[in-house]
C-alpha cells in the first residue's frame, strides 16, 4: 500500500467518526419533534374530548384522560373552567433534554353559531 493510499483511507476513518455523530444526532431531533407534534396532538384530541363531555355535563377530566394514550398520563394536568386545557409532556428523545410540555385548549359553546 502506498502512503497516499494509507492517508485516503485514514482520512476516511476521520470523516466517518465526525458523520456518524451528526447525523445520529440530526436522525434524535427529526424523532423528538415527531413526539412532540404527536403529543400536541393528542392533547388537543383529549381537550376537544373533555369541552364536549363538559357541553352535555359529562365529566371532562375523565373523558379528557381516557382520549390520552398511556405514556401521556404521567404528569398530564387537566383544568376546566372557561373550556378544558389539557397540559402534557413530550417525553425527551436526545439525552440531557427535559421533557416538553404542551398544552392545548378546547371550548364548545352551543349558542355561537358561524351564521351571522
Amino acid at each position: 500500500m502506498t502512503g497516499t493510499a494509507r492517508t485516503q483511507g485514514g482520512q476516511a476513518a476521520v470523516e466517518l467518526v465526525v458523520a456518524v455523530p451528526i447525523m445520529l444526532i440530526a436522525v434524535l431531533a427529526v424523532v423528538q419533534l415527531a413526539v412532540a407534534g404527536y403529543a400536541l396532538w393528542s392533547a388537543g384530541d383529549a381537550a376537544r374530548a373533555g369541552a364536549r363531555a363538559e357541553l352535555v355535563g359529562g365529566e371532562p377530566r375523565e373523558a379528557a384522560r381516557s382520549v390520552l394514550p398511556g405514556w401521556l398520563e404521567p404528569g398530564v394536568k387537566i383544568e376546566t373552567g372557561d373550556g378544558v386545557e389539557v397540559g402534557v409532556l413530550a417525553p425527551a428523545v436526545l439525552p440531557g433534554v427535559p421533557s416538553i410540555p404542551i398544552s392545548a385548549t378546547a371550548a364548545l359553546d352551543p349558542l355561537a353559531s358561524g351564521d351571522e
